[in-house]
């Protein structure tokens, strides 16, 4: 198989637990180069455990993870090439950080001393280039703590973008945006996925809008129901059987 062509992630066996409780079971899918896949379910259906076991950031009970060919505790460096932007971006609203700042810590381009000054400016470069493509250079200079939640997730994107990356996870990353915001944020991802080339996981709950940007769905429910193109998996009969009788609440109407 060319390498071009080889899994991003591959995820066999995952399960994990949450104290006596079972999150995650049996959980296996592959993400391929270039790919937007979203995970769907309901509240409590495992997918945020889902998302954070694949990271390693939460100890998993059995299964194998890869991501770019290598066992997840094996990627070293390699990790540079994720981007992950959580559900809840917690932190002290007092603490004095500027945007540009902020968008500065997802540079992840070593420097040596002979070319500090350039790789300096390279830096630089790339953080308003950022802020520009993701609409938000005017907020450079302003305190993180002072920004709306929509500000924030564009912020979040910038520093994303500010360096290669390969993959991006994004735990329900549009939650408190507006219908509109969220329409908004939605279509930007989907154009910076297409010119940077990413793979994109992402957990959502907006059915329309997974069924207009996303390549492949996965349905949780600590397990995975069914998977597959947007066009033959989301209808109203495995969306019931993924929700259950209240599914239509994960539906906007626009």
């Amino acid at each position: 198989m060319n390498l071009d062509d080889a899994p991003v992630v591959k995820v066999e066996g995952l399960t994990i637990y949450r104290g006596n409780y079972t999150a995650v079971r049996d959980v296996s899918f592959e993400l391929l180069p270039g790919t937007d896949t979203a995970i769907i379910g309901p509240n409590g259906s495992g997918k945020s455990t889902l998302v954070q076991g694949i990271l390693d950031l939460i100890p998993r009970s059995g299964g194998k993870i890869e991501i770019f060919g290598r066992q997840i505790q094996n990627l070293g460096r390699m990790r540079r090439l994720i981007g992950y932007i959580p559900q809840n971006f917690i932190f002290d609203r007092s603490f004095p950080i500027s945007v540009s700042e902020l968008v500065a810590l997802g540079w992840n381009k070593g420097k040596t001393k002979r070319f500090w000054q350039h790789k300096n400016k390279e830096k630089q470069e790339a953080i308003a280039s950022s802020l520009k493509r993701v609409g938000a250079y005017h907020l450079r200079t302003q305190a993180i703590g002072t920004l709306s939640g929509g500000e924030l997730k564009r912020v979040l994107l910038a520093y994303c973008l500010v360096s290669n990356r390969r993959l991006l996870v994004l735990d329900e990353a549009f939650a408190g945006l507006d219908v509109s915001g969220e329409a908004d944020f939605y279509s930007l991802l989907h154009s910076l996925k297409s010119e940077q080339g990413w793979t994109v996981l992402q957990v959502s709950h907006d059915i329309d809008m997974v069924d207009r940007h996303c390549d492949r769905v996965l349905c949780l429910n600590q397990t995975i129901l069914c998977s597959g193109e947007p066009q033959t998996i989301l209808s109203p009969q495995n969306l019931l059987a993924t929700y259950g009788p209240a599914f239509s609440r994960y539906q906007h109407h626009h």
